[in-house]
């Protein structure tokens, strides 16, 4: 095996490469012939197929469209005859006329009044104007106001004839007076003979004009007196600021409803859609596109339909494209025309199966054409198959019989190597090379760097079981650390259970196997009780061996008498004397006097202690600090005094209980100490330590401790002993 450089000749990948080489090289050639054959096919099939299907779809769109004109052309003529906006553009003219001429003559105070007349059936057929009052009104009080409206009585007549659409034209009063021109008086009776009432003041198109002070359309609606369907225009006319009369002319829409129900045909349908976004005119008996009263009728605009109510509310200012939009029936491909005189919108309609017929057509042919593609396709391929199906079995056998002989020639060594690895056992850990890994490739380089790692592995297990012993060793002495520190601790409470002037607690909870901090208390005589709490600089075990001298030094000098500032001062003198190392401690050492109560102190550096008077809070007490012990000979430290009550309290600490951190990295804190403190106030020292540990480990919810917590609580009783209690 050589190697130039990255490339690697006579090796396991130069074996792969050439038999995947001369497996690609063989699939090519077999692929290339094979491609020939039924591209040469493929290519008469296309061309043959492709000119018989353009001869169909040339036929095919041919009818297709002309369908589409035809129809298209024949929607377009409807509309031009049935449903042309003109005759509502007609109906406005005459109304803003006949508004002209009322205000005109409403204005004019020399104006004569003219002769009127009543329906009268032998007049049926006959065009002229009719006064009709309503229920209550008497002729002679509106007699005036009737004969100036009788003047436009010839105006009224000739726009009445001048359009076969128009239904009427009229004036309606506000003292209840109605003059329409029409030439239907015979229909203005009831069955009994007697005239019909009629009072415009109480008609739709009356309020609608006055509520809009302007032209107004109506929605479709039935005729008071046909009852046939058709649309009002209206207008109130005033005169010095006050209603003088409404008047107005409506269609007969009979023409366009009769179209619009009779369209649907073939899949295709029109409906009309009012200003208010109501079907008006629709042949479709259900659905949303249904025929309801007015009271009842759905703004499409708003329907739920989101593709129709936005066809709908685009068809209102401008023609839509063809959009398709789905109904309880199916889908329909739909478009929109407005109707700009009176706001509605003519929507056409076509299904999308009878849109699809042609195009299910043009399918169909293709499919058939398809059909004999895939024939004749399938019997010139047989015989293709057949020869490829020889060649590539060929080729499989070629290919597995020079890949067996090769593979064997491979994994030979391979198969040595691995039975050699799993007959190692414990005390044989080490695989060596054997002329049977000597191929010359990348197995003799495995095996070679097998055996390398094998050999380190050997080494490197003796050399983790010394370690673990070490460790173990190690972990032994910590445990003994750990219990010799503790046992040096008082530890077994109550501490002193022959007094009852006081109830003295503490604890200590390291952040390893063993503290710098630590705690004391001891009767230096039978009237006074020594307090220390002290906290070591650094952590592990350096810190606890100064820890246990730093607590010999301190209790010995304390237990040959004198305050604690002299105790503070002499511990200091005899540590600076030999602290190679430089650690300090911070120190708080108390003495109470048991029979007063009064709690002699100083401050070495610490923390502030915590004092609660009798039937008070806990509150920190500001005292002033010395230096740290050990970091200066010759420092001379202060006390202060304070008087004890019965039933006051003492507690001090070490920075680990307000510096104790939670997963957010924020403190403990002094302010939430003191508030842990007055929730327990009223327990003994052991209950407060239990309930501020418990805060802490709330608060902190499991975060890594980083420092040690220790804690101490004195009661002073007095000497009532448990009466203060």
């Amino acid at each position: 095996m050589k190697k130039i450089r990255n490339l690697v000749i006579g090796g396991i990948e130069t074996k792969i490469f050439n038999l995947i080489l001369v497996t690609l090289l063989l699939s090519a050639a077999v692929f290339l012939l094979v491609t020939l054959v039924h591209g040469k096919m493929l290519s008469q099939m296309t061309e043959e197929t492709g000119q018989r299907q353009r001869e169909a779809i040339s036929g095919i769109t041919d009818t297709v469209m002309d369908r589409v004109v035809e129809e298209s052309l024949g929607k377009t003529s409807l509309l031009r005859a049935d449903v042309s906006d003109d005759m509502f553009s007609d109906l406005r003219d005459r109304v803003e006329m006949l508004a002209f001429y009322a205000e005109k003559l409403f204005s004019d105070p020399s104006a004569a009044p003219a002769a009127y007349e009543g329906p009268d059936p032998a007049r049926e057929g006959e065009t002229y104007a009719q006064m009709i009052l309503a229920d209550g009104v008497s002729e002679e009080a509106v007699a005036d106001r009737l004969g100036l409206v009788a003047n436009m009585a010839g105006i009224m007549e000739v726009m009445y004839d001048a359009s076969e659409e128009t239904n009427s034209c009229f004036i309606g009063l506000p003292e209840g007076a109605f003059m329409i021109t029409d030439d239907r008086s015979g229909q203005k009776f009831n069955d009994d003979g007697t005239p019909i009432g009629y009072d415009p003041r109480t008609r739709f198109w009356y309020g609608l004009a006055v509520d809009a002070s302007g032209l107004v359309f109506t929605d479709v609606e039935e005729d008071a007196f046909t009852g046939d369907v058709g649309i009002v225009c209206a207008k109130p006319v005033y005169v010095n600021g006050r209603l003088a009369a409404v008047v107005g002319s409506d269609l007969f829409l009979t023409a366009m409803r009769d179209s619009v129900e009779a369209s649907e045909e073939d899949g295709s349908f029109l409906c009309v859609v009012n200003a208010n976004g109501h079907v008006v005119f629709s042949p479709r008996d259900k659905g949303v596109l249904k025929v309801m009263p007015s009271s009842e009728a759905w703004d499409l605009r708003e329907n739920a339909n989101e593709d129709l109510a936005q066809l709908i509310t685009d068809a209102m200012t401008a023609q839509t494209d063809v959009r398709e939009v789905k109904l309880v029936d199916g889908w329909y491909y739909m478009m929109g025309t407005p109707l700009d005189t009176v706001g509605w919108v003519l929507v056409s309609a076509v299904s999308r199966e009878a849109a699809a017929q042609p195009t299910q057509l043009l399918q169909d042919s293709y499919s058939q054409i398809e059909r004999e593609a895939v024939t004749a396709y399938r019997e010139r391929s047989t015989r293709s198959n057949t020869a490829i199906a020889i060649l590539i079995a060929a080729l499989l056998v070629t290919a597995g019989a020079f890949a067996l002989m090769l593979g064997k020639r491979i994994v030979k060594p391979l198969n040595t190597i691995t039975s050699r690895i799993s007959q190692l056992r414990e005390g044989d850990l080490e695989f060596t090379m054997d002329d049977a890994y000597r191929t010359g490739d990348e197995i003799e380089v495995l095996a070679e760097s097998f055996a390398a790692i094998s050999h380190k592995t050997v080494e490197y297990v003796d050399h983790v079981r010394s370690i673990t012993a070490e460790k173990e060793r190690i972990g032994t002495e910590l445990e003994m650390a750990t219990r010799i520190q503790t046992a040096m601790l008082p530890h077994v409470f109550p501490a002193f259970p022959e007094r009852s002037e006081f109830d003295i607690c503490a604890c200590m909870d390291p952040a390893r196997e063993v503290g710098g901090d630590f705690y004391d208390f001891f009767l230096i005589d039978d009237d006074h009780l020594g307090m220390v709490m002290a906290d070591v600089s650094g952590k592990g075990v350096p810190a606890a061996l100064f820890m246990m001298a730093s607590k010999i030094i301190l209790q010995s000098v304390a237990m040959l008498g004198g305050s604690p500032a002299e105790v503070l001062t002499r511990t200091n003198e005899a540590i600076c004397s030999n602290n190679q190392e430089e650690m300090f401690i911070t120190v708080w050492m108390g003495v109470l006097e048991i029979s007063t109560g009064k709690l002699t102190a100083a401050n070495a550096g610490h923390e502030y202690p915590v004092i609660m008077e009798a039937d008070g809070l806990f509150e920190l007490y500001r005292d002033k600090h010395g230096l740290v012990i050990g970091a200066m000979d010759g420092v001379k430290y202060r006390e202060y005094e304070l008087m004890l009550k019965p039933g006051a309290k003492l507690f001090v600490y070490t920075d680990g209980v307000p510096e104790a951190t939670d997963a957010d990295n924020e403190l403990f804190g002094l302010n939430r100490m003191v508030t842990a403190l007055n929730k327990v106030r009223n327990g003994t020292p052991e209950e407060i330590l239990a309930g501020v540990k418990r805060d802490v480990n709330r608060f902190v919810k499991g975060a890594e401790q980083f420092d040690d917590v220790t804690m101490l609580c004195m009661e002073y009783k007095g000497n009532g002993g448990n009466d203060h209690e």
